[in-house]
Parts: structure tokens; C-alpha cells; sequence
């Protein structure tokens, strides 16, 4: 289950990746589709997440900064 770190309210558009960048702010690069490059990274929104450890962040369906625990060590 994910729990929300902070409200961006980012509009995602289609074609880019969304994503936190290492100073915790909402970041988006063009996807590489066929022969197309992608890259060119720019900050939509600066929400200085701090983040900590064990914790997958990302940017959820509404454009916010949410985060899930992550599964480590399991067998099975």
C-alpha cells in the first residue's frame, strides 16, 4: 500500500517519464520510442522530498510524491 509524501498535483502528459530526481523534486524526460532519442530531463515541480531508507518513491496517478515499502528478501 502507498502512502503520500507530498502534494505536486503534476499534470503527467504522454510520452514522458515521471520520476523524483536526486534533490527530491518532480522531474520528466521523453520517452525513447523506435529510432526517436529520448532525455533532456526537466523539474515540473520542486517538492524537496527527503527521502528515507526502504522506500520506493514515485509519482502517483494524481501527479503527487507517494511511496511503497519495498519487498526485500523474500523466498518463496
Amino acid at each position: 500500500m502507498a502512502e503520500k509524501v507530498a502534494k505536486c498535483g503534476v499534470k503527467k502528459e504522454k510520452g514522458y517519464l515521471y520520476y523524483l530526481d536526486k534533490n527530491g523534486n518532480v522531474a520528466r524526460s521523453k520517452m525513447a520510442r523506435g529510432g526517436e532519442k529520448g532525455g533532456g530531463a526537466v523539474v515540473m515541480a520542486k517538492c524537496g522530498v527527503k527521502r528515507e531508507k526502504g522506500y520506493l518513491y514515485f509519482v502517483d496517478k494524481a501527479g503527487d510524491v507517494s511511496r511503497a515499502k519495498m519487498a526485500r528478501g523474500r523466498k518463496g
